[in-house]
């Protein structure tokens, strides 16, 4: 079964990425007693004082030529004159519509699901809890992202619109503020970091007015991230890994700096491409990969395929791998959701810890005799 043009597209969204910078914040924080509270995610900041945080994203999309700035605003706090500039957001927000599934584990996690009144597209969403509330009518449909329906999202009018970018062109961005509705531009798809994407949870903390219950979740999706890692640091990375599949006539690998290929570093693994310099993926010729991953012990593929046989159809010439031989080939992304949405997309972002132990799973099972795979089937 091939990988349909707009889930390919959505993957690639979805993993492709070019470096972010820290936020600059000195010159806020140099006159507060209050930090920046993020650790690990290199395109968000929030410092937070007595009435109103400053929330900046940087880098929310490749090569993007500005930051964002916002003021989230408790009521009848004190802005200080000097941030007046900048755009407010009144919070804790009461209404809220998102554009991501990867949004939607956070607000269930922090208990805020109730607060989603709308959503693009709303068969991508796999959640069964998110899920009775869109058969129920509570989420309504708001079209796609980047053609949403401004005149259902004004008739909603939700307190806020978090939506993203994917360069510097974007005119729904414009007119959703052109509208009269305020819109948030977030970057957690631009992170490379495992932690790094999954602490996004503290904006949704801010936004809620839950930034205790987000830490306190963070904290123990960190503790877990690294309990795993340190349970296979010792492990030789001895299993060789091909990753992906052919997209029409390329096969895209991910590079080496990419998030993907973060989880099989930590993971203990050797992945051929690991020395592959950039993040997000590449496309190769099937000539290439085959050269270089013919005898890899492990075949981490994309695409949905339930079985074996079914994913040999798609290509014949994946019988010339090895790990196709060996029946060792796994995917992360054939848990569908009721109404067609990958699992995998919408969770893993929020949920690293899990991700890591589906990894090492894989490669070291012994370590873990009593897991089950969260996210990764094994083709059978």
């Amino acid at each position: 079964m091939k990988i349909s043009l707009l889930k390919f597209s959505f993957a690639l969204l979805f993993f492709a990425v070019l470096s972010c910078k820290k936020t600059d914040n000195a010159e806020i924080v140099k006159s507060k007693t209050s930090q920046n509270s993020i650790e690990y995610a290199s395109g968000l900041s929030i410092v937070k004082n007595e009435g109103y945080s400053v929330v900046t994203v940087s880098n929310p999309w490749p090569k993007a030529n500005k930051n964002f700035t916002y003021i989230l605003k408790e009521k009848d706090a004190k802005v200080p004159d000097s941030l007046q500039s900048y755009t407010t957001i009144q919070v804790p927000l009461a209404s809220v519509v998102v554009t991501s599934t990867t949004n939607i584990p956070f607000l269930e996690m922090l208990e805020v699901e109730n607060k989603l009144i709308g959503f693009p597209h709303t068969d991508y969403i796999s959640s069964e809890k998110t899920r009775k509330l869109i058969d129920k009518g509570s989420v309504k449909n708001v079209g796609q992202n980047e053609k949403l329906n401004i005149e259902q999202l004004i008739e909603l009018s939700p307190d806020l619109i978090v939506t993203f970018g994917v360069d510097n062109n974007n005119p729904m961005l414009d007119n959703l503020k052109k509208s009269g509705l305020n819109v948030f531009i977030q970057g957690d798809w631009m992170e490379q970091s495992p932690l790094g994407k999954a602490e996004w949870i503290k904006l949704y903390g801010a936004l809620f007015g839950k930034e205790e219950k987000a830490k306190e979740l963070f904290d123990k999706i960190v503790l877990s991230y690294n309990q795993a890692r340190k349970l296979v640091a010792t492990k030789p990375a001895t299993a060789t890994v091909l990753y992906g599949s052919m997209y029409q006539d390329l096969w895209y690998v991910a590079k080496g700096n990419s998030w993907v290929a973060a989880f099989m570093k930590d993971a203990q693994s050797n992945y051929l491409w690991a020395n592959l310099k950039g993040t997000g993926s590449e496309g190769l010729s099937f000539e290439k990969v085959l050269d270089k991953a013919k005898t890899a012990n492990f075949w981490i593929a994309t695409g949905s395929f339930k079985t074996l046989e079914e994913f040999g159809k798609s290509n014949p010439h994946y019988s010339e791998f090895d790990a196709f031989k060996n029946k060792n080939i796994y995917t992360f992304e054939s848990k569908l959701g009721a109404t067609g949405g990958t699992v995998y997309y919408e969770l893993s972002p929020s949920r690293p810890d899990l991700v890591l132990k589906d990894y090492i799973k894989i490669f070291h099972p012994d370590l873990l005799p009593s897991y089950e795979f969260t996210f990764a089937s094994k083709l059978n």
